[in-house]
């Protein structure tokens, strides 16, 4: 955990622009939300506020939401983003994601951005379970460890599937959910990204650790495995100012069952 937490203080300045976000999933929750006129949220992972912005900028002022990070940095830059953006309704909090720092069963919605792999999932749903309303929504946004292993990193960049061991399939994600009192998945949303870049600005990205699948490299075996990379785009594609890949993500929705009592632990 300390060298994940360290990894975010390191590149909190820069994360925004190293990382692609992705409005598809954004539009989706703006629609399935819709007839909710006011919404009380939390974003559980929430960074620097990339999805953060795209959340206020769809979902307007009927949202007040509580972004959570358990890193300061990360915090300190959301406050300097959303308040450069005229975004108000929020509260940053310091907290992990198996501990909210919110009420049982005061809120609308959690939404969580690419960031599930680092929670401990089970307590993390406990967590949600507590906090949501009845009828509430879980937004759990994230890339299949089958999705991670197709994207120009895991197809070219050496070690990169080895190294990712935190992620997982849709099967695994189901029976983990199926298993907990009080939540069921709604729907299941697959979404499709062709992407498009030039080699200069892949090799930037990887270098600035965008992915913290980076930081579990050793320094020499990061260099070695850059240098392959370049090697092998070069070799796969005719244009380096030109590199195209088909990027895939889920979108889980996940609603909270009425008429549920949790144990006292979680109360």
């Amino acid at each position: 955990m300390q060298g994940i937490h360290s990894h975010f203080s390191a590149i909190a300045q820069n994360y925004r622009n190293l990382r692609t976000t992705d409005l598809e999933p954004i539009f989706y929750i703006r629609d399935e939300l819709q007839q909710l006129r006011k919404i009380e949220a939390a974003d559980v992972g929430c960074g620097g506020g990339r999805y953060i912005l795209k959340l206020f900028q769809n979902l307007g002022d009927k949202l007040y939401l509580y972004c959570i990070d358990n890193n300061n940095e990360m915090l300190e830059e959301l406050k300097e983003y959303l308040t450069l953006h005229n975004i108000e309704n929020f509260q940053p909090k310091n907290a992990l994601a198996k501990n909210l720092p919110i009420q049982s069963k005061s809120i609308d919605c959690v939404f969580t951005f690419n960031a599930v792999h680092h929670f401990r999932i089970l307590e993390f749903l406990n967590e949600v379970s507590r906090v949501l309303k009845d009828g509430g929504y879980l937004f759990i946004y994230t890339r299949l460890k089958s999705q991670n292993s197709r994207t120009i990193w895991g197809k070219y960049f050496p070690l990169f599937i080895q190294k990712e061991t935190r992620l997982y399939e849709i099967d695994e994600l189901e029976s983990i959910i199926e298993e907990m009192p009080g939540l069921e998945i709604q729907n299941i949303e697959y979404f499709t990204y062709r992407r498009n870049s030039k080699l200069d600005w892949l090799v930037e990205q990887a270098r600035n650790n965008h992915y913290s699948t980076f930081y579990l490299y050793h320094d020499g075996e990061f260099d070695r495995s850059l240098d392959t990379f370049k090697q092998n785009l070069q070799k796969n594609f005719r244009d380096s100012d030109n590199i195209s890949w088909i990027d895939r993500n889920v979108l889980l929705v996940i609603r909270k069952c009425g008429n549920f009592r949790f144990p006292d632990m979680f109360i």
